[in-house]
């Protein structure tokens, strides 16, 4: 467990700042920003969970049903993280060992626990148990009940004592992870259709217990328009309420804009309009190799910050309803090796750069942040190509931008100016990573950077 003392080192100590600041803001010295005329103004204050009305950010609890970490080493940071949602994996095989007995105290203590700091499960409801597909390891992980009809009805009474079990604590139901890769649809190949027969046939008994439960659909891997394209055309919408998917890329904004554009228009053909965009997992490991998605990138602790906040506000951009990040936690032994994508690292539970940079944009992007349609204009001598966005908090404007570099190029930053289409009360720069507020005295030259940087008046980054 982490003590008072351990968390309190870990948590916005020098320490930790200078394990989150890139190599070129170290170098720097204490005044990173100097070169840009920029006077320090103070630091973001991070905001506890339970602090946090409403959120859409997320983060991840998966593979606990593989009892891949523990998660009561992780509660005492994730209590201060700021998200207000939690993916947790429901784990049929952990919880059905004996045919028609279910034991959900692992379960229990996972949500209970989460409960208790202020976040919100939700559930992936998925994989197999191998009570009934006796081929199935003992996770039976990505084994689809749809095979046998034995199967079927194990897994339909177990969905029913689930949902029943957590009534009034867990609403959010995901339906089957990933359907449209083999690994998670064995032992058949991944068909659209037999996907939306499972959801028809599961999601009557979560709503029998939960009548007010929030029915989601897909858990794409990636973005597969074909696949998507066949879930619709099977009558996917008529039974889900969300649309989930797990972007994992490199670059993050990446072709995303025109998908999104694309998964909506798609979905108001089909007149289901009403049914939302979830970004249900996506992470970046923090070193080159080992286990999962990205993993034979470059990659280094201060890279996968930077893709943090690029990915969180390349979601909240497109006013993404819930944007989760995978995962709380290194996964030591996934696969034989380790999965570097935590926000913690797996040997001794402590937070990386990402963490930090998350619990800033938390800090600042809940429900009291919203996308608005101002205007921001941002050039360089090089011309460089800038993600821009916009949002109104406590009716103050706050802008982002940022350049879609790739991130293993470490692009050292640059001089440009920004245009505003409001004027600002004391404007100040706050940069995710650190935390770090600057007072803005011109706009003619400010950092360029391979991440966000974010402009806003000082009484909103520091009230």
């Amino acid at each position: 467990m982490q003590t008072r003392r351990t968390f309190l080192r870990w948590s916005g100590g020098a320490a930790a700042l200078a394990a989150c600041a890139p190599r070129w803001l170290r170098a720097a010295g204490a005044d990173p920003f100097g070169a840009f005329g920029l006077e320090a103004a103070g630091k973001l204050k991070p905001r506890a969970s339970a602090s946090i009305a409403a959120s859409p950010l997320s983060v991840g609890y998966e593979t606990l049903d593989r009892q891949h970490f523990d998660p009561a080493k992780t509660y005492a940071l994730a209590a201060q993280l700021g998200v207000k949602w939690a993916r947790c994996q429901t784990g049929w095989a952990r919880t059905e060992k004996m045919k028609g007995q279910y034991d959900f105290g692992w379960l229990d203590e996972v949500v209970d626990g989460l409960l208790k700091i202020g976040i919100q499960p939700w559930f992936n409801l998925g994989y197999g148990n191998p009570l009934y597909t006796p081929k199935a390891d003992a996770t039976a992980v990505g084994w689809v009940p749809v095979f046998d009809e034995a199967a079927l009805e194990g897994w339909k009474k177990f969905t029913a004592q689930l949902a029943a079990h957590f009534k009034g604590r867990v609403r959010h139901y995901e339906i089957w992870n990933e359907p449209n890769i083999t690994n998670f649809w064995k032992p058949g190949k991944p068909d659209a259709a037999s996907y939306v027969k499972l959801v028809e046939q599961t999601a009557p008994l979560i709503r029998q217990q939960v009548p007010d439960a929030v029915i989601i659909g897909c858990g794409l891997a990636g973005i597969p328009m074909d696949y998507y394209k066949k879930c619709l055309a099977a009558g996917l919408a008529k039974h889900v309420d969300k649309i989930s998917y797990h972007p994992y890329r490199p670059v993050p904004e990446s072709g995303y804009d025109k998908e999104v554009q694309t998964m909506r228009e798609l979905l108001e053909q089909q007149g289901a309009g009403r049914v939302g965009l979830w970004q249900g997992e996506n992470g970046c490991p923090s070193e080159k190799g080992g286990a999962g998605a990205l993993r034979d990138v470059d990659w280094n602790e201060t890279r996968q910050a930077k893709w943090l906040t690029r990915r969180i506000l390349s979601d909240l951009r497109l006013e993404i309803e819930l944007t989760s990040y995978f995962l709380i936690v290194d996964l030591v032994g996934y696969r034989g090796s380790t999965n570097w994508k935590g926000l913690l690292r797996g040997k001794d539970y402590s937070p990386k750069p990402a963490y930090f940079a998350y619990q800033n944009l938390c800090a600042l992007f809940d429900a009291a942040t919203r996308k608005a349609d101002l205007a921001i204009k941002v050039a360089d001598k090089d011309e460089s190509k800038v993600v821009t966005a916009s949002f109104l908090r406590q009716g103050e404007p706050l802008y982002v931008y940022w350049t879609p570099e790739n991130l293993t190029k470490d692009m050292p930053p640059k001089k440009a100016r920004v245009t505003l289409d409001r004027q600002l009360q004391q404007p100040a720069l706050l940069d995710p990573l650190s935390g770090q507020i600057f007072k803005i005295t011109s706009f003619d030259a400010l950092p360029l950077l391979d991440y966000p940087m974010i402009i806003a008046s000082e009484k909103i980054l520091a009230p």
